[in-house]
């Protein structure tokens, strides 16, 4: 964290440290301005965009019809004319009417100008149905994305990193996906009140532990922390690791904790099958093959589409629980050696 007085924080949501970003960033470069269906609203989206329009004027928070690919190709156009858009979706599964301007062509253009265009586009998406949206509504595809070069992928796990990570990825300037949890929406947590900026690209320990490394993602950090919390009860001590970026991944970080550890669980809030988990599993698996103690285990979301029904949904997604059962089998199948 950045070094700021203890007064200087104060407790503020997830979503009120996105709305606090963008109006910094708003305020800083005249070249920032946000675009996408509701923004301009009397709540704005989610309450993320809230009296932005009011402040800014609609040539800056721009409320547009709801037609993703064509206000995509706005704001690839208004990126390469130098400018620096925020398009926002509701839902990351929003983006798949518009994969061919994101994929073709966002993602493509340094590399095909060789460095002489750029697209500093930051495009906001939601994950996390719940309440019976089903299938359609929040899809994890955080892999999907970062399957293609030329796209970064951010998902920050509090109000702290959310702001801050908002604030990186505009100053980065390569497009970003930028995926928030609605889960995280409400959960308070300090946060400075200047701006500061978290590079992306560099995980965060945030917790020390000799056991077993946890590598995580989005809302299955704090997930990891309750886990941890228990399993310290039974005198297993886990280290957590928050990736903050799936892409690029902080092979670094990943990598010293395990070699320490020698015990590794990947949690990812998406599908396992050729997601993040399995991204890094292989990584782990080349690169501490000999010194792990036993196999690196997942625990990420089932390879089905979210069900509507209550009940269905209730275990559909991962828990503390779950994750705390995994580690404990792992240790009982290989417990350490006398």
């Amino acid at each position: 964290m950045p070094d700021v007085k203890a007064e200087n924080r104060r407790q503020i949501t997830f979503r009120e440290a996105i709305l606090e970003a963008q109006r910094m960033a708003l305020q800083e470069d005249p070249r920032v301005f946000l675009l996408g269906a509701g923004v301009g609203g009397p709540s704005g989206v989610f309450k993320t965009t809230e009296g932005l329009k009011e402040k800014f004027g609609p040539r800056r928070i721009m409320d547009v019809p709801v037609c993703e690919n064509t206000i995509t190709g706005i704001a690839l156009g208004a990126a390469l004319a130098g400018l620096k858009p925020v398009l926002i979706n509701m839902f990351t599964d929003f983006l798949f009417t518009s994969m061919d301007q994101i994929i073709n062509h966002i993602a493509k253009y340094k590399y095909m100008f060789g460095g002489r265009a750029s697209v500093p586009v930051v495009i906001r998406a939601i994950i996390g149905g719940r309440g019976g949206v089903a299938a359609q509504h929040g899809q994890p595809v955080q892999a999907l994305f970062a399957h293609i070069p030329g796209i970064k992928v951010v998902m920050p796990s509090s109000a702290y990193e959310a702001k801050g990570l908002f604030l990186g990825s505009i100053a980065d300037g390569a497009p970003v996906i930028f995926i928030e949890h609605s889960w995280l929406y409400d959960k308070l947590e300090a946060v400075p009140k200047e701006a500061y900026t978290i590079p992306l690209g560099k995980s965060a320990v945030k917790r020390k532990g000799s056991d077993i490394t946890i590598v995580a993602d989005s809302v299955m950090v704090a997930m990891a922390m309750a886990a941890a919390d228990q399993l310290s009860q039974e005198g297993i001590e886990a280290e957590i690791i928050d990736l903050r970026t799936v892409k690029p991944l902080d092979h670094e970080t990943i990598l010293a904790s395990v070699k320490r550890t020698r015990r590794a669980c990947i949690l990812d809030f998406g599908y396992m099958c050729c997601g993040i988990s399995s991204e890094i599993a292989a990584f782990l698996s080349q690169e501490c093959f000999g010194i792990l103690k036993g196999p690196v285990i997942r625990v990420g979301l089932p390879d089905i589409p979210l069900p509507a029904a209550p009940s269905l949904e209730a275990i559909y997604y991962p828990s503390a629980e779950e994750i705390i059962l995994r580690i404990k089998h792992l240790f009982n199948q290989y417990p350490d050696k006398a």
